[in-house]
């Protein structure tokens, strides 16, 4: 039985994408939201990193896919790397995180706003 090539890259890429919103979620996403939800100035600055990551993945005129969110993920940890910025190795000190761990926490906050189906294993 053949699979057609479009199909196999379709499910390739959806895997892709869940497998990097998942572990983006463990690494910066759970301790990150739950630090968020107990500080308002941490929780404010999340809440203008997603607007600008939903401005920007043109969200206000078409639906969040998890996709769209792990692609833009990848490109920031891409071009932080190219900058010399490298990720944390040990917990994360939430009371005052650099900007790119709260882009990246603004993704997880948008993830937990997509339908759930759409993250489900395929």
């Amino acid at each position: 039985m053949r699979v057609p090539y479009r199909q196999v890259a379709t499910r390739t890429a959806v895997s892709s994408a869940r497998s990097t919103l998942a572990l983006l979620s463990a690494s910066v996403g759970a301790t990150g939201l739950a630090a968020a939800a107990a500080d308002p100035g941490l929780l404010a600055m999340v809440d203008q990193h997603a607007a600008a990551v939903r401005d920007s993945l043109d969200g206000d005129r078409r639906p969040l896919t998890p996709a769209a969110l792990a692609g833009y993920a990848e490109g920031v940890r891409a071009a932080a790397l190219e900058h010399g910025l490298v990720p944390p190795t040990g917990p994360v000190d939430w009371s005052a995180p650099s900007w790119l761990l709260t882009r990246l926490l603004a993704v997880c906050a948008l993830v937990r706003t997509l339908d759930p189906r759409h993250l489900e294993p395929a």
